[in-house]
């Protein structure tokens, strides 16, 4: 029986902005080590063996829930790490975690199988990786046979963010799950700690894919008649399963622990367990989470990119584009991109939010896009802007393609700085190498193609009266875009 993981990647990250963006959350981003949130819980359950029988499990490749306009740094970031997913499930809109769920056991038993399903937020730190495998080995077992399986985290601290898990009498490596507890206030959360009865709910659960059918149809009917419509009436496109919309839309949207979990839990006869998961476990809700597991320099600073200190301490610094030097001061955050810099207390990082949602009020892109822009066949960054006229940075990853396109306001002159591109320009086919160049002129279908092993980078000076990127009329894209996609 293989292990069917299950990668559920919908979170904004927005208390992690600048960093963290719509386009690009914190799932996507390298914050701890040199691979993403999303890598590495991918590469997470790599070498899994079971407990029991001391022989490797068979993980098959991940299924991905998503929202749709983080399909291509699904697939390119998994491609990577030399991993493919099954199937990338594409949300229309966001309806939390236990519909997400039901969509991706929904599609594991579409061959007639009954994989054991482990549902893992793609945006958790999880630090000691073979720690993680001995536990999810230690419950496969239960999983296998019907058994509703948790992993609680061994708390070090009295926490008042998270949800906790009460723990029962003892079940071989595990504990009965005695009930979920909502976040308390500090005094309760310190009595939590002295009981040591207590766990952090990690948000990862393990189950066999009928099981969850069986047990959302008991409680969330609703939700389970919605999910089965719009998977029903889904297509497929490329690596990916587009659930029909307004199916989904109907779904009421809730977390996988309210609809199903807490009132499984709470009756008498359930089979409900929680193995304790002590492996360094975050859920990097906030920058002062992301401090907690980085590595510290002598005086407790979390540093990243090129910084310099002098007496400072307990500070995370992290510099994207310039040096960022800290003098005289303690428990901040200060995170510089090239479009933004934030600087907060450590204290009040969590606060954030107000600061993204200034922005979308203001219809800033800060909120949304990062300088650099992520496309499926590589990305643009804006170098300079005027009046009439706009300057971009393009790298085109090798074999990759923009589609072939026309505007109406803008003409386009490129230039090519590394590699080769091949141009279609109205009829002509034609190569350019470094140095060389081409114009485009208004209304003239064109693409740019890399036909070479390396990056192809051009500079793209547009020039016209209006510059927008909805100024698109895609005529062919191998990425089946339409001029409102990106």
């Amino acid at each position: 029986m293989t292990l069917q993981p299950v990668i559920l990647s919908g979170g904004a990250g927005t208390r992690l902005w600048p960093l963290s963006r719509e386009a690009q959350p914190k799932q996507f981003l390298p914050l701890v080590g040199d691979r993403s949130l999303l890598q590495a819980t991918v590469r997470r359950l790599d070498g899994l063996a079971d407990a029991r029988a001391g022989q490797a499990i068979p993980v098959a490749p991940p299924i991905v829930v998503c929202n749709e306009q983080h399909r291509f740094l699904v697939v390119d970031q998994l491609e990577e790490e030399g991993h493919r997913a099954a199937t990338v499930i594409l949300e229309p809109v966001g309806r939390n975690t236990a519909p997400a769920l039901t969509l991706a056991a929904l599609a594991a038993v579409a061959d007639g199988g009954d994989p054991v399903l482990i549902a893992m937020p793609a945006d958790h730190v999880i630090a000691d990786a073979a720690a993680f495998r001995s536990a999810v080995a230690l419950g496969y077992g239960a999983a296998l046979d019907g058994a509703v399986m948790t992993f609680g985290i061994v708390p070090d601290a009295p926490a008042t963010g998270f949800g906790y898990l009460r723990k029962g009498e003892p079940l071989g490596d595990a504990f009965r799950l005695a009930a979920f507890v909502e976040k308390p206030d500090e005094p309760t959360a310190r009595q939590y700690l002295d009981s040591g009865l207590y766990l952090w709910n990690s948000g990862i659960f393990m189950l066999r894919a009928q099981r969850w059918l069986e047990l959302i149809g008991r409680y969330r009917s609703d939700m389970l008649e919605a999910c089965r419509r719009a998977h029903a009436a889904g297509t497929r496109d490329l690596d990916f399963f587009r659930p029909d919309a307004d199916r989904f839309r109907a779904c009421p949207s809730e977390s996988i622990d309210y609809a199903v979990m807490e009132p499984y839990a709470a009756t008498a006869d359930a089979d409900a367990r929680v193995i304790p998961l002590d492996a360094g476990w975050s859920d990097v809700g906030a920058w002062a989470s992301l401090w907690a597991v980085s590595n510290h320099d002598a005086a407790g600073n979390a540093i990243h990119g090129d910084v310099y200190t002098h007496e400072a301490s307990g500070n995370l610094l992290n510099a994207q584009h310039r040096l960022v030097a800290a003098v005289g001061v303690r428990d901040l955050v200060v995170v510089e991109t090239a479009d933004a810099v934030l600087v907060a207390d450590k204290a009040q990082a969590q606060d954030v939010k107000v600061v993204t949602d200034f922005l979308k009020l203001a219809g800033r892109s800060e909120s949304r896009y990062h300088r650099r822009v992520h496309r499926p066949w590589g990305t643009y960054e804006p170098v300079d802007a005027g009046d009439r006229f706009q300057v971009k940075r393009i790298t085109v990853k090798p074999g990759a393609s923009l589609s072939l396109q026309m505007h109406h306001h803008r003409a386009e002159h490129w230039i090519v700085v590394r590699g080769t591109a091949r141009v279609t320009r109205g009829e002509e086919v034609f190569l350019l190498s470094e140095n060389e160049s081409t114009f485009i002129p208004i209304g003239v279908s064109h693409r740019l193609e890399n036909p070479g092993v390396i990056p192809l980078e051009i500079v793209e000076v547009q020039s016209g009266a209006y510059l927008g990127e909805d100024d698109i009329v895609r005529l062919e894209d191998r990425y089946r875009r339409d001029s409102k996609d990106t």
